[in-house]
């Protein structure tokens, strides 16, 4: 069965192996600098890389924020606009965990030396990725007073 590269232009570590040859661009398997385009919630971007001629999402790998339909959630999402629409961003990815599964390109975020998603955390607008893991976001993230 074809890829489809239109819904889902990022190949997972294992799909290289056979479609990396079908790939109509260039697949992502190490750190890069892109343009926020757009902020999508807490924890997902959109960036514009001048390897590729469309946008693509990039999930911070480092941390887990509020859905916007839950408490914190839009909070989370206006603080990382404010702090990241039209910079340019370095993306420290994982070759080995590089594409989650929804297909999104994984990776620490940072700007201008600091790590976007530490910041997050230090905020109160998410939580690292292990706390999430370990089924520790159970309230509404609350950010210090």
């Amino acid at each position: 069965m074809p890829h489809d590269f239109k819904a889902f232009p990022e190949l997972t570590n294992n799909q290289m192996q056979f479609y990396y040859g079908q790939s109509p661009h260039k697949q992502i398997t190490e750190s890069f600098s892109a343009t926020v385009v757009k902020v999508h919630d807490g924890d997902t971007i959109t960036v514009a890389w001048q390897e590729r001629d469309f946008i693509f999402p990039v999930r911070f790998s480092n941390v887990a924020a509020p859905e916007l339909n839950e408490e914190g959630g839009h909070e989370a999402q206006s603080w990382l606009e404010s702090r990241l629409l039209g910079t340019m961003v370095d993306i420290e990815v994982n070759p080995d965990k590089r594409v989650e599964k929804w297909g999104r390109i994984l990776g620490k975020v940072i700007q201008g030396g600091i790590d976007v998603g530490e910041e997050e955390v230090y905020n109160g607008y998410a939580k690292t990725w292990e706390q999430r893991n370990d089924g520790k976001i159970i309230d509404p993230i609350k950010r210090p007073e």
